[in-house]
């Protein structure tokens, strides 16, 4: 399994990658009003963005793309891993690799963390710093956890 960089190429793949993750994974852990929110949040115009800038990963299985992550600066911005693909080490692959990548430029790394990867980033080192709401519609907010790693 070897971390690239996308390509334009790449984009349509990458994004079902994440939309499926979240329509797969997310259901359990949210109510539909987040669901919706994170993959307007992770749209194939933000993803096409975000190759432009050189800043978008991914990772092959037999030619296949099963994973993503970006990062803007010293803030990892999506890592989406297929649901069969999970608890494989594949996240953990690419958020050291992220990690590597960013240390090269800052002394710190810091995520959003969703509740489905928050014990991930716990084992990975990472820490919570802030409690974070978000409003979305029909009063429905968005809790998340600020997390972040010293280099």
């Amino acid at each position: 399994m070897i971390y690239e960089t996308a390509a334009p190429e790449n984009l349509r793949e990458i994004f079902q990658v994440v939309q499926h993750t979240i329509k797969t994974i997310y259901p359990r852990y949210y109510p539909a009003e987040v669901v919706d929110f994170f993959c307007a949040l992770h749209s194939e115009e933000a993803i096409a963005r975000d190759i432009r800038k050189g800043s978008v990963g991914m990772l092959r299985v037999a030619g296949r793309i099963v994973a993503t992550g970006s990062f803007e600066e010293n803030h990892i911005t999506r890592v989406y891993v297929l649901p069969e693909y999970q608890k494989k080490g594949i996240g953990t692959q690419i958020m050291k690799t992220l990690e590597e990548r960013i240390g090269e430029g800052y002394d710190s790394v810091y995520l959003d963390a969703s509740l489905p990867a928050a014990a991930l980033y716990e084992k990975l080192g990472f820490r919570t710093v802030k409690h974070e709401r978000y409003p979305l519609e029909n009063e429905v907010v968005l809790v998340y956890e600020i997390m972040e790693k010293e280099r």
